[in-house]
């Protein structure tokens, strides 16, 4: 079942291992900063975790989606692209916001 994103969980995958988001969730994120920061530590004991959480079709999936999305990022980077709903001041997407 997929559910929309909300400012909530967004805030929460700041620091997603103090946050209450699932196992699954926690999971996923790990891969996610692994293949950003540290691709080379995905090992056997990693990818068996993983798999407690996803199926293999899943884990294609999960790795094929956040692979486009890190070459996204660094060719928008590296082209100096700012899509156009962030062209306005104020707070980028993946900054915390502050306590209110």
């Amino acid at each position: 079942m997929r559910t929309r994103l909300d400012e909530t969980t967004i805030q929460k995958m700041h620091d997603y291992e103090a946050s209450d988001l699932s196992p699954r969730q926690k999971m996923a994120l790990r891969l996610a900063d692994k293949l950003a920061f540290e691709h080379t530590t995905v090992d056997s004991p990693f990818v068996a975790r993983l798999r407690e959480h996803f199926s293999e079709d899943e884990l294609v999936d999960l790795g094929m989606s956040i692979a486009f999305l890190l070459g996204w990022g660094r060719f928008i980077e590296a082209f100096g692209v700012l899509p156009d709903a962030w062209q306005d001041e104020g707070p980028m997407p993946w900054e915390p916001r502050g306590e209110a």
